[in-house]
């Protein structure tokens, strides 16, 4: 979602660390960008529509500069993703960036235009800066106008304010979008992640709801509401100033789905004793999930089908009732929990607000938090009970890989770990699923070799209207993934089904122009019932597109289909490994149409609203 970046320096110029900022903050999805710097006693800003680079290029014709400003990537919720719509917003006095959305700002709208202010976008960000103007000019300091202003707001936000004359002050708040202060020497920082901070410093603090600041070059004054100040501990960050390249590869995405083999191997090596080579958890976790009487796992978009594929493992393996939801629908759903319940929450950015919202709903009906992340430091890892980390490093592309697989693979040990603690199974399924999940980066670099024939298969599915992917038991919501994937970077519709379902409405779609993408291992225990899916697609003049095993593919070779042949894989681990084909899929076909693969239209990568 939209990012936020805030430079107070004592003498540096901040426009170019400004833009430095954003381009840390491209991964999150944005459509727009503008810096506002305070050049003198007068605001100056630059804004563009589309990339960065576009204001880099405003900049290059008109410099910018100043030792204190802001800057902002917008993806757009009120009005279109133009330059006017582009933030920071600013009236004479003041200039603002936010994420967010101000629910009531139509109402603030009216009472404003009430008074003769003169709105000249369609955003609900204007108002803030209306707002607050407006309050200046009753006379109140600027303090006292962000205040006043705060208190009128509705929603969820985080809001960052640099003022005209005023070159040490820098105000901003959090209610409901995260928020981070960067503590330097002389200078102070604010963002909306530590990642956008990371080459600046390694000392930041983390805003919770409710919270206003107050930063000058000294420091940080924070409090609450109602003018309580308040600390908030000073941590020192992880994550890594160095920026992530594309290297080699044409697209961060292709470059992350290789980058496969080695995160799944560090997130594994991460349950891995180190001398007996077991695989295991932290034992408050374990403890935790092998009593609990029931787990419910809440996620949304991909990370909710990684879900799915944990529900059949804790089910099948683990032998615990397991529930999943989207977190959006969740949240509102007022679900009964039951005493003693875990709820686990998967996010790649720890940060998304339905995910955030369903945790704070389940932490009230007292059950144990477990999360898992990739983003270290994140709003939903400060919130958990337990938590879990995925190693997949820093994913730039917007349409999650490597996050997914390795949320997966961190759900596998879950339930392999708790299946051995509650001895529901034996020890040599035991000793099966642990040496199939230690094989998994080794297939998953095999796997890779294929990409020559899934780029054949893109260019067909490239033509296609329609798409419908099948896959059963466990391998269902990796078609579920893969038709999300299709759908999100190349704008192909696509569905992807149980395959028992495809008799009971799918298959009135059949024709030659739609092709079906079937994953279905030929080890797999229901590989018949594949097989007859695909005759009757087949039988109904359908082009199937198969990835699958040299066992499924020769069982198939008397029937007309399109082959990605992958080496044989253990059931239990399929899902983590068929993944890969799916994704590789997504990606050539998404080359082939030429559209943004990295930044697809419309999305972003960490959802902070609703």
């Amino acid at each position: 979602m939209c990012g936020i970046i805030g430079i107070l320096s004592e003498n540096k110029d901040v426009a170019p660390i400004l833009i430095e900022g954003l381009r840390r903050l491209e991964y999150r999805g944005y459509d727009s960008t503008g810096i506002a710097t305070l050049n003198g006693k007068a605001l100056d800003r630059r804004r563009a529509s589309g990339k960065l680079r576009n204001l880099e290029e405003k900049i290059a014709n008109a410099p910018i500069s100043g030792s204190i400003g802001i800057g902002h990537t917008r993806w757009a919720t009120h009005g279109g993703p133009t330059e006017d719509n582009a933030h920071p917003h600013a009236t004479e006095r003041v200039a603002v960036v936010h994420n967010g959305i101000i629910e009531n700002y139509a109402q603030l709208k009216e009472e404003l235009e009430q008074k003769q202010c003169r709105f000249d976008t369609q955003t609900d960000t204007e108002v803030i800066a209306h707002l607050v103007d407006d309050y200046l000019k009753q006379g109140l300091e600027p303090q006292d106008a962000a205040n006043a202003a705060f208190k009128r707001l509705e929603g969820a936000y985080a809001i960052v304010l640099i003022f005209a004359g005023q070159d040490n002050l820098m105000i901003g708040c959090r209610q409901g979008t995260p928020l981070a202060i960067g503590y330097g020497e002389n200078e102070m920082f604010m963002a909306s992640d530590s990642y956008a901070l990371a080459p600046l410093t390694k000392k930041i603090a983390f805003l919770e709801d409710g919270d206003r600041v107050i930063i000058n070059r000294s420091g940080a004054q924070i409090y609450v509401n109602d003018n309580e100040a308040v600390e908030r501990p000073i941590r020192i960050t992880a994550q890594s100033g160095a920026t992530s390249g594309k290297g080699e590869y044409k697209h961060f995405m292709l470059k992350e789905i290789y980058e496969q083999p080695a995160v799944i191997g560090e997130t594994l090596n991460s349950y891995i004793h180190p001398s007996t080579g077991r695989i295991t958890l932290p034992d408050n976790i374990i403890e935790a999930l092998a009593k609990t009487p029931r787990i419910t796992l809440i996620a949304c978009g991909t990370a909710y089908y990684a879900c799915m594929v944990a529900k059949y493992w804790f089910e099948q393996i683990a032998r615990i009732p397991c529930e999943i939801d989207v977190a959006s629908e969740f949240r509102y759903r007022e679900a009964p929990m039951p005493q003693g319940g875990i709820c686990v929450f998967v996010s790649q950015s720890g940060e998304t607000l339905d995910t955030l919202e369903a945790l704070r709903y389940c932490k009230s009906q007292d059950q144990i938090i477990l999360s898992i992340v990739n983003t270290i430091e994140s709003t939903i890892e400060r919130e958990s009970d337990l938590v879990l980390h995925t190693l997949a490093g820093p994913e730039i592309g917007v349409a999650s890989t490597k996050a997914f697989t390795t949320q997966i693979t961190t759900l596998a040990c879950m339930a392999f770990a708790t299946a051995r603690e509650r001895k529901v199974i034996s020890t040599e399924q035991l000793h099966e699923m642990a040496d199939a999940l230690r094989h998994v980066p080794q297939i998953a670099a095999d796997i890779l070799q294929h990409d020559d024939a899934i780029l054949k298969i893109a260019k067909d599915i490239s033509e296609a209207r329609d798409v419908l992917y099948l896959g059963r038991n466990s391998l269902y919501p990796i078609a579920l993934e893969g038709a999300l994937k299709l759908k999100e970077i190349s704008y192909i519709h696509a569905e992807g089904y149980a395959a028992g379902e495809m008799k009971h409405g799918p298959i009135a779609l059949i024709d030659d122009n739609v092709p079906v993408v079937v994953i279905a291992p030929g080890n797999d225990p229901l590989f018949e019932k594949n097989a007859s899916n695909i005759q009757e697609t087949v039988a109904r003049g359908g082009k199937v597109f198969l990835i699958s095993d040299e066992k499924g593919a020769n069982a198939l070779k008397d029937i007309p289909t399109w082959s990605v042949v992958t080496g044989e894989v253990h059931p239990f681990v399929a899902p983590i490994l068929y993944a890969i084909p799916v994704q590789l899929l997504s990606y050539h076909v998404a080359v082939v149409k030429g559209t943004d693969v990295d930044q697809p239209r419309n999305l972003a990568k960490s959802v902070t609203v609703e």
